[in-house]
This record gives C-alpha cells, sequence and structure tokens, in this order.
C-alpha cells in the first residue's frame, strides 16, 4: 500500500512532505512521469489521448469572452473554493471556537478507553473531507474547460486533454488518496501508544479528557488537518494549471500552422 502512494503523481509536493512527517516509511519518490503514466494507461486510452494531441484545431474562433475577464472569474472562483474547504477543514468544532461544518470526532460519553480508541470514526471523517473537495473541485475544473474551449486552438486542447486525463486518471487517484487515511491510521496508533505510555503508572485512562486543549487526540487533529491541507493544494494543482492558461496572453487570434 504504502509502494503505491509512492508511486502517485506526488513527486516532491507538499503532500508527500506531510506525510512523511507524520508516516516517516513514506519517502519522495524518484521515477520517470511518463514511465510511470504509461504504466497505468491501457491501449484504447492511449489511443484516445493520441487522437486528442494529434486533432486538427482549424483556424482560432472568435473569442465569446474576454480572456482576462475569463481567467478573473475563475480566479475568483478558484480562491473561494480553496477558503471555503481549507475554513472546512481548519474549522473541526472541537479544538477550534468555529462552527464545523465536518465535526472532528471525539470519544462517546461512557466508551473505555479501547472503544475511544478505534480508528474508524477519523477514517470516515478523513473520507468526508475528501468527497467535499472531490465534488468542489470537480465543478470548478469542469468550469475551467468550458471557459478555455472557445478562446483559440490550442486552449480547447489543452482543455480536452485534461478531460482525458481526469477520466483515465480518476480512479487510480481515488485508489491512491483512499489510501491516505490508512497511513494516518498508524500515526493515531502512534500518537496515542505515546499517551498511554505518559499515564502514570496505575492511573486511569479517562477518555472525556482527550478532548482538551493539548491532549494527544488535539495533535493527531493537527497531523490530519495538515495532511488534508496538503492534498487540497494537490488536488488543486490541476484546475489552477488551466486557469493560468486562460490568463496568459497572446493567444486568442493564433491560427493552427499550416
Amino acid at each position: 500500500m504504502t509502494r503505491e502512494l509512492q508511486r502517485a503523481t506526488f513527486n516532491r509536493s507538499a503532500l508527500v512532505r506531510v506525510l512523511s512527517d507524520t508516516t516517516p516509511e513514506v519517502s519522495d519518490p524518484k521515477y520517470d512521469f511518463g514511465e510511470r503514466l504509461g504504466q497505468w494507461l491501457d491501449f484504447s486510452d492511449a489511443l484516445a489521448l493520441f487522437s486528442v494531441l494529434n486533432s486538427s484545431t482549424g483556424t482560432s474562433p472568435a473569442a465569446l469572452e474576454k480572456p482576462n475577464a475569463s481567467a478573473r472569474n475563475l480566479q475568483d472562483q478558484l480562491a473561494r473554493v480553496r477558503h471555503i474547504l481549507s475554513e472546512s477543514i481548519l474549522n473541526d468544532g472541537v479544538f477550534s471556537p468555529e462552527t464545523a461544518k465536518i465535526r472532528f470526532p471525539t470519544p462517546l460519553p461512557n466508551a473505555s478507553a479501547e472503544q475511544a480508541a478505534e480508528f474508524s470514526p477519523y477514517h470516515r471523517y478523513y473520507l468526508a473531507h475528501q468527497r467535499d473537495m472531490s465534488s468542489a473541485i470537480s465543478a470548478l475544473r469542469s468550469n475551467a474547460r468550458k471557459a478555455l474551449a472557445p478562446l483559440s486552438p490550442a486552449r480547447k486542447q489543452l482543455a480536452e486533454l485534461d478531460l482525458s486525463f481526469e477520466k483515465f486518471l480518476a480512479g487510480r487517484e481515488r485508489n491512491l488518496l483512499a489510501n491516505i487515511p490508512i497511513l494516518l491510521a498508524k500515526r493515531f496508533a502512534l500518537r496515542y501508544e505515546e499517551h498511554r505510555t505518559s499515564l502514570a503508572d496505575g492511573s486511569s485512562d479517562d477518555p472525556a479528557t482527550w478532548a482538551t486543549p493539548g491532549s494527544w487526540l488535539e495533535a493527531f487533529c493537527r497531523d490530519a488537518q495538515a495532511v488534508l491541507i496538503a492534498e487540497l493544494e494537490l488536488r488543486l494543482k490541476p484546475v489552477a494549471g488551466l486557469i493560468a492558461a486562460l490568463g496568459s496572453p497572446g493567444e486568442t487570434n493564433e491560427t493552427t500552422p499550416q
């Protein structure tokens, strides 16, 4: 599982650095991107990409919208999505004063220490944030492609290429990102073990104290938030690239070379 995560397109990303801090066995992967991509695509995927890359885009259509205006609008959308998702991650509803959209789990009343140390609620918590990110970013990415397509042949081809990559790699990305909370389970277990070791001999472990400031559970909450923020930035990279292409100057009147 860890080897699979290392093979993702996380090369030198903030996500790998954060995971390396929380789970030391995850290292910065070294690989040839083209070779790895070739292993991920089957023959029909490769043919579809070849078709997109070699399609005739014809002459440039008249721009339906000024690219700078489109870029500003989508840059605002990108900033808004980043802010909303970041706030949702950082406002945990337990260790922060703000109301949480997705509340960080805390031990149930009267739960034993063994019951409260079950990781499954935290796994569901992480998956809920992943679903939020996927939904919001997919919609924004689609909007960026729609804005790119009518502006120039090169932009239209970029939009089609991005759609193809999203389609072909969605399953691989989903499977790889689903491994992250599994890796976090190891950090959770380590935090809990450190907490148990710190207890005085013979003292009881009251799960009700875990949701207090300075607790081991707060430390793990910060671990999970750091990984979620890094994953958010990773997920935003493709749409940020599309928006950057939308705002680049000097392309709206281009034509395909004869």
